[in-house]
This record gives C-alpha cells, structure tokens and sequence, in this order.
C-alpha cells in the first residue's frame, strides 16, 4: 500500500511540473480593483471536475485510488498563464451499513493546496448503467487567498468489454477571500459543468480515464490513472 501511495505521489507532482505557479501568477497580477467573480469560478472548476471519472461506485471492502490531473483554460482577467493545472490523490471506499461510498482528495503543488472530501450513492439502472450522485467540501489555499468549495454531481456510465464511457453533471459553489495582501477582495460565486469522459481498463484491478469538460464560461481537461480492488 506504501508503494501504491508513493507512486501516486510522485506522479502528481510530476504531472504540472512546466505550468506556472497558480499563487505567485495571483498575486503579481492581481490590484485592488480587480473583480474575482471569473476567478473564483476558474478555481471551483478546477476543483470540481475531480468529483467522478466514472459513473460506478466502490464496493465494500474495496476501494478506489488513483491520480487525477485537471487542466482549466481561464477567462479571468487575473490569471496570464494559458491554463490552471493541478492534480489530485483521490481515494474512496465503501460504508455497507449506509450503502454509502466515502471519498477523499487532496493536493499540494504548483502553489495550491486542497483537502476535501465527500459522499456517493450509486445503483445500477436496467442493470445496464451505472449512476452515482455525489456532494464535496473542500478547502483551498494559496498564499494569498482562501477557497472553500462546495459541489454536487451526478454521473452515468455504461462498461462495454474494458472501455467505459460516461457523462455528467456538476454544480459548483465557491467562496474565496484574499489573504496576505494591503487590500481584501472577496467573491461568492456558482457554475454549472457538463462532463463528457471515457475510462479505459487495460488490465485487471488498473484503469486510465481522459475527460473534456465545458461551463458557461470556460473549459476544461482531465486525466488520470488507478487502482481498485
């Protein structure tokens, strides 16, 4: 499991390796007149489409971890770098009793740091598709702002011989405040998401998924690599 652990670790933070800074790239271009309304959405969106890479569910006493990294082109007028990119270590396991999944994520690299976590119904439908709804918190840091991050998602996939495709739905919610600075900025602010994303397993117990994703304002890119059992 160690092992496991620390391969994953070192993937993610091999994977933004060449994209800037996300906190030194704030703080250089942001004034006091800026508005962090796009931001702040750019930033939710990045986290948010971590929220699934399938529509299937953990199973007790297995669990789900991989590697996810997200890729967001910004529309705000702060950020200069062409995309926000992070990665995240997810993990999720299953709760029998309350035939519930519980999830984990967390990153700390390219100046952003993150720790959430969340639950997941799942079911089978016409025993041909696989559903889960799910709910996270997060909360988020650079050095010069706070970001707590609320989203809601729901997922469906069909598996057919190892590849399986799925599409979903995501809403984010993020309130962020600007901390370290001569002035306070602060922006409450909501999005919509729709998912479209496949996962491939090459061999047993492993998967790789790949995933675009579109808002009203921007867009988005997903891969990652796991494990589960």
């Amino acid at each position: 499991m160690k092992r496991i652990f620390a391969f994953f670790s070192l993937l993610a933070f091999a994977l933004p390796a060449a994209a800037g800074n996300i906190g030194d790239d704030f703080r250089e271009h942001v004034r006091p007149t800026s508005s962090l309304s796009a931001y702040n959405k750019d930033i939710a969106t990045m986290i948010g489409v971590a929220d699934f890479h399938t529509g299937k569910g953990a199973t007790f006493p297995g669990f789900d971890i991989g590697v996810t990294a997200n890729a967001i082109k910004p529309t705000n007028n702060i950020s200069h770098e062409d995309y926000l990119y992070t990665g995240f270590i997810t993990a999720e396991t299953k709760i029998p009793v309350l035939d519930l999944g519980v999830m984990v994520r967390g990153t700390d690299m390219n100046g952003f740091k993150s720790l959430g976590g969340g639950l997941k119904y799942s079911f089978k439908l016409l025993e041909v598709f696989d559903i889960s709804a799910m709910a996270f918190y997060d909360k988020g840091s650079t050095d010069w702002y706070d970001v707590d991050h609320y989203s809601a998602s729901a997922t469906a996939s069909f598996s057919f011989l190892f590849l399986t495709p799925y599409a979903g739905i995501g809403y984010d919610y993020s309130e962020m405040d600007t901390t370290g600075l001569p002035y306070h900025l602060s922006s409450s602010d909501d999005s919509v998401r729709y998912t479209l994303g496949a996962s491939i397993t090459p061999f047993p117990f492993g998967y790789v998924f790949g995933a675009y994703t579109k808002t009203a304002d921007n867009e988005g890119f997903q891969a990652g690599i796991g494990v589960h059992f």
